[in-house]
């Protein structure tokens, strides 16, 4: 598995908005991150997630009104990061101690929580 600004470290990104997933993607690489998959609707995300080869995901929080928490719990065996635009969220139990990262973000951001996100003691 990758580490934190390793450029090995592959992304699971899961954002349903067209425009956005691009920016994402973009500063994924820029940051010396590849993206191993993404989705855009739950039920693609949760098919994906339980055979994609990453070390992180990144999920919106909410894809077109419905929450990506049933595809948190198919990939908890990897770090996980949740990305909403709904103010302080705070995720149910037991995900309630995954990193959030707030909308809209900047690339900075993005690149503490993913460093936040893969030290051990996070998982």
């Amino acid at each position: 598995m990758g580490d934190a600004g390793d450029p090995r470290a592959r992304i699971f990104l899961v954002e349903d908005e067209a425009l956005l997933r691009l920016m994402l993607q973009d500063m994924l690489l820029d940051l010396g991150y590849s993206v191993s998959g993404v989705a855009q609707t739950v039920e693609e995300a949760s098919r994906l997630a339980r055979d994609i080869d990453c070390d992180l995901a990144l999920l919106d929080v909410n894809l077109n009104g419905v929450p990506t928490y049933p595809v948190a719990e198919i990939s908890r065996q990897i770090p996980l990061i949740f990305a909403t635009g709904y103010g302080r969220h705070r995720p149910p139990q037991p995900l309630d101690e995954i990193v959030v990262l707030q909308k809209p973000f900047t690339s900075a951001a993005l690149s503490s929580a993913i460093a936040k996100a893969l030290r051990p003691s996070q998982r």
